[in-house]
């Protein structure tokens, strides 16, 4: 199987983790958030010459001349050093124009595969498998966990990210039940809904592989296994061994989240166990009975 990978689910759903994961068996090359549409680790035309008009970007037929020629030279591993040259130039810059460029060159030449670790890929999963021949996992959190972790950063959802797009909304009408929503400061409120808006746009989606975060965090060496497996990926002793290093490491509870690396990615070795046991700080028994009745 010589599939290009796709890691997907939304933001703080674990997909950096995962990916980081899955690249430890040495066959694929890590390739994070070519559709954020902030920059870093979006806009990068090394990476992805496609311009990224929202958060959460459909993608689908309609709309593939924009996308398809884009994401056929990133699985391939083409980096176009002179688009991102014209258009990146800071220090910071320079040093992941150099990782990358360098990255996808090896990576052709050993011939590896590209992973893309994207939770703004989540609402176009369907797309990637059917016309890009990705092996889709998309990783679902348990929408307290995922509540909570959103509070904990200050994040916000807008609903116009998702209400602003003509052609998703076309193809899922039921995401119109989000208009009450315009301008809501509630923040569980409006995470709740995206949580239930992703679920259901999911759920008509054919071609991916829906996995719990939770249950990989509990048991990461079955859950990788066969997530290996899904991906045509060699589970070897190296890999297993990584993993279990990865996933084992104390937690640091009082440790800031951050960005991290040349790639801006998320993932940090933890203890996997833990991190779901202590998943819902900061949310009291009455907000996190609120998450789950809006997410019923």
């Amino acid at each position: 199987m010589n599939a290009p990978v796709l890691v997907t689910g939304l933001p703080r759903s674990g997909t950096s983790w995962a990916g980081k994961m899955l690249t430890a068996g040495g066959g694929l090359v890590y390739v994070n958030e070519p559709l954020n549409p902030q920059h870093p680790p979006g806009r990068c035309p090394g990476v992805l010459r496609a311009e990224v008009t929202h958060r959460f970007q459909y993608i689908c037929d309609d709309n593939a001349a924009d996308f398809l020629p884009a994401f056929r030279d990133t699985v391939a591993l083409r980096y176009h050093w002179l688009p991102e040259l014209r258009a990146n130039h800071s220090p910071y810059d320079l040093a992941r124009l150099a990782r990358y460029g360098t990255a996808f060159a090896f990576g052709r030449l050993t011939g590896r595969r590209a992973l893309l670790d994207d939770p703004f890929a989540v609402l176009s999963a369907g797309w990637f498998a059917r016309r890009l021949g990705c092996a889709v996992i998309v990783l679902v959190r348990d929408p307290v966990s995922f509540a909570a972790s959103w509070r904990r950063l200050g994040w916000r959802f807008d609903v116009r990210d998702l209400l602003g797009q003509p052609l998703l909304v076309r193809d899922h009408p039921g995401l119109l039940d989000l208009r009450p929503l315009l301008g809501c400061a509630d923040d569980l409120a409006t995470t709740a809904a995206l949580w239930r808006a992703a679920r259901s746009v999911l759920a008509a989606t054919p071609g991916v592989l829906v996995t719990s975060y939770e249950s990989l965090a509990e048991d990461p060496v079955t859950g990788f296994k066969a997530l290996y497996a899904h991906a045509g990926l060699p589970w070897t002793p190296s890999a297993e061994r990584r993993i279990v290093r990865a996933c084992t490491m104390p937690s640091r509870r009082s440790a800031a989240f951050a960005w991290s690396g040349l790639s801006r990615t998320a993932f940090r070795p933890m203890d996997s166990r833990h991190a779901v046991a202590t998943a819902a700080r900061g949310l009291t028994p009455q907000e996190a009975a609120r998450v789950r009745a809006l997410t019923a």
